[in-house]
C-alpha cells in the first residue's frame, strides 16, 4: 500500500499532489495516485478535465484509503463488515474521515484493537450448543469454546478512540 506516491496525512495532502500531476499534464501519474489512494479511475480523469475542482473530498479521501487497506489486508466476512461500519461513520462524521486519512492510523491497528477486546470480553459458549455445531465438537473436543466479538456500540466507540486519539 501506498508505495509509489507514499502515504497521505490529509485529503489536502492528496489534493496537492493531484494538482501537481494535473499542473505536468501527467494523467498517467494522476491516474496511479488516484488508484493507490482507492479513488476510481474516472474521477482522476473528470478531475484531469476540469470537471472536478480537486481530486477527493474528505469522504473519498477516508473510504478509498479503507478500501485500499482492506485490499491490501485481503478481509473478508466480519472483518468487512467491520469495514463497511468505518465507512458509515465516515459518511455521517467529517471530523472522523479525517482521522481516518491521518498517517499511521490504519485499518490493520483498528482491527487489531478490535479483535483484543473481543477476545478480552469473550465468553463461554454452552456445551449444549457446542454438541449441535459438528465442526467446533471435533476440534475443541471436551474444552471450553469461548467467543468474542464485541457489538457494534463497542466497535463504534473503539472506532473512535483508534482514530481520534493522539498517537502514544
Amino acid at each position: 500500500m501506498f508505495e509509489k506516491f507514499g502515504e497521505f496525512d490529509s485529503v489536502e495532502e492528496l489534493n496537492r499532489a493531484a494538482a501537481a500531476k494535473k499542473a505536468e499534464g501527467d494523467e498517467e501519474a494522476l491516474i496511479a495516485l488516484a488508484l493507490e489512494n482507492g479513488i476510481d479511475k474516472e474521477d482522476a480523469e473528470d478531475y484531469m478535465d476540469g470537471c472536478m475542482e480537486e481530486l477527493a473530498t474528505p469522504l473519498m479521501a477516508a473510504v478509498g484509503k479503507l478500501k485500499v487497506e482492506s485490499e491490501g489486508l485481503k478481509l473478508s466476512g466480519v472483518l468487512m463488515d467491520w469495514v463497511t461500519e468505518l465507512m458509515d461513520l465516515c459518511t455521517g462524521d467529517g471530523n472522523f474521515c479525517i482521522e481516518v486519512r491521518r498517517k499511521g492510523k490504519d485499518l490493520a491497528g483498528y482491527i487489531a484493537l478490535t479483535a483484543e477486546t473481543g477476545y478480552e470480553h469473550r465468553c463461554v459458549v454452552d456445551k449444549r450448543i457446542v454438541a449441535k455445531a459438528g465442526k467446533i465438537k471435533s476440534i475443541v473436543g471436551s474444552h471450553e469454546f469461548a467467543i468474542g466479538i464485541p457489538d457494534k456500540k463497542t466497535r463504534r466507540e473503539l472506532a473512535l478512540k483508534y482514530y481520534t486519539e493522539a498517537q502514544g
